[in-house]
């Protein structure tokens, strides 16, 4: 009888295996030598144990699914069990049950993974949700109807929830589409409305366009022709091409009459080029009152001067606005200057600064008499912390006392 290490070959050719439970006949040869029959039966063992290490390296390297992973695992084990193949079986045996807390941990790694991703598209069909209320609440008709488009793309790319969450988010979603294309259409029907009721306002103010167009009272028809134009923007949008043709109309009213007002007045040009000339002068005078050191006598001066602005008359409209601008920046610093004096004087903040001075004297007084206490005392860290903040006070004591300052 020939043995090795893991079994051996009885006289009559039959193959044991020996496992923690004894010996186990796993086959028999009897016209074989014992060391080729132990071969053929170890070689049968060596594609278990290949079986067993592939198995080890897929579970750990995580390719198999932790239910693949677990019915392997069971196959294998039972393929082991009565192995017709000698080798250190309760070896493989025992790498296959430490594969079993492994798939067990990785089977909870998935279940998280799963409740990880559900509670993801949870958060996101929410955000769905509330963004298209939000949209629905809202009347961007023109980006709403797009971006609800996308965010119901964005819906079907995730992943279902469990029935009751699901239709729940859903029923919202699907309630705030159904809410905004319905008032989208509301809106759209009513602007269509409006433009027609647009059309006929239009109509009559291009009509009465016309008939004021051929005057020559010029200031009042000027102040007409404001009116229906700010009667006109009111009116809002009609039909393009009827829009269209309506403004084309009332434009060439405005034209005719503000063409013959403009060459009346190109007429009454030379004189106010004169005046033109005269204000500019002026100018000069009243721009000097700058910088202002005295705010009662440059009002003085500056009521003076206005008066003579008043009495030299129209100015070209195009030179209007310059001059009028120079004139606003003297008028502007004589305020500030007179508002200036008023602040300064201002009894009120005079007395809050008074009072702000006084508290934080008093409160250095205070805090001067704790430190010395804290010295005598010998309690060195409060009196230490006692002058930290009398010098922090002194530094708002001496800000408040610049403030007080401005006020002499």
């Amino acid at each position: 009888m020939a043995e090795e290490s893991w079994g051996r070959v009885a006289d009559d050719g039959t193959v044991y295996v020996r496992t923690k439970d004894g010996e186990r006949a796993v086959g028999q040869w009897p016209d074989a030598n014992p060391e080729e029959a132990l071969a053929f039966y170890t070689r049968r063992y060596d594609a278990l144990a290949f079986e067993v290490d592939l198995l080890e390296k897929r579970v750990q390297a995580g390719t198999v699914s932790p239910d693949d992973a677990r019915a392997a695992v069971k196959k294998v084990t039972s393929s082991i069990t009565d192995a017709q193949a000698v080798g250190d079986l309760d070896g493989l045996l025992s790498r296959l049950e430490a594969l079993t807390p492994l798939v067990a941990q990785q089977r909870e790694k998935k279940k998280a993974e799963r409740a990880a991703k559900v509670e993801e598209a949870r958060e996101a069909k929410t955000k769905i949700a509330t963004e298209a209320e939000t949209i629905a609440a809202g009347t961007d008709w023109r980006h709403g109807v797009t971006r609800l488009r996308e965010l119901l793309d964005e819906w079907k790319a995730l992943p279902r929830l469990d029935k009751s969450s699901d239709d729940e988010l859903w029923h919202r979603f699907s309630s705030a589409r159904t809410t905004y294309t319905r008032h989208r259409k509301q809106h759209f029907a009513e602007l269509s409305s409006k433009r027609d009721e647009a059309a006929t306002v239009k109509e009559r103010l291009a009509a009465e366009a016309e008939a004021i167009a051929s005057s020559t009272d010029w200031g009042p028809t000027s102040g007409r022709f404001r009116d229906l134009m700010r009667q006109w923007k009111a009116a809002g949008p009609a039909p393009r091409e009827v829009d269209d043709k309506l403004w084309a109309r009332f434009r060439s009213a405005q034209d005719t009459f503000f063409g013959a007002r403009d060459a009346v007045q190109a007429e009454e040009n030379v004189e106010q080029q004169a005046n033109l000339q005269a204000k500019e002068a002026l100018l000069l005078e009243i721009e000097a009152i700058l910088p202002v050191t005295d705010a009662k006598t440059a009002r003085d001066q500056l009521r003076g001067l206005l008066d003579r602005w008043d009495e030299i008359g129209k100015v070209p409209r195009d030179s209007m606005r310059p001059i009028d601008t120079r004139l606003r920046a003297v008028e502007q610093a004589v305020k500030s200057a007179e508002d200036d004096v008023w602040a300064r004087s201002n009894p009120e903040a005079r007395a809050r600064a008074e009072a702000t001075v006084k508290q934080l004297q008093s409160l250095i007084t205070d805090l001067e008499k704790q430190a010395a206490k804290h010295d005598s005392q010998g309690n060195a860290r409060k009196a230490k912390e006692a002058r930290e903040a009398i010098a922090a006070r002194r530094e708002w004591l001496t800000q408040a006392q610049n403030a007080l300052s401005d006020f002499s």
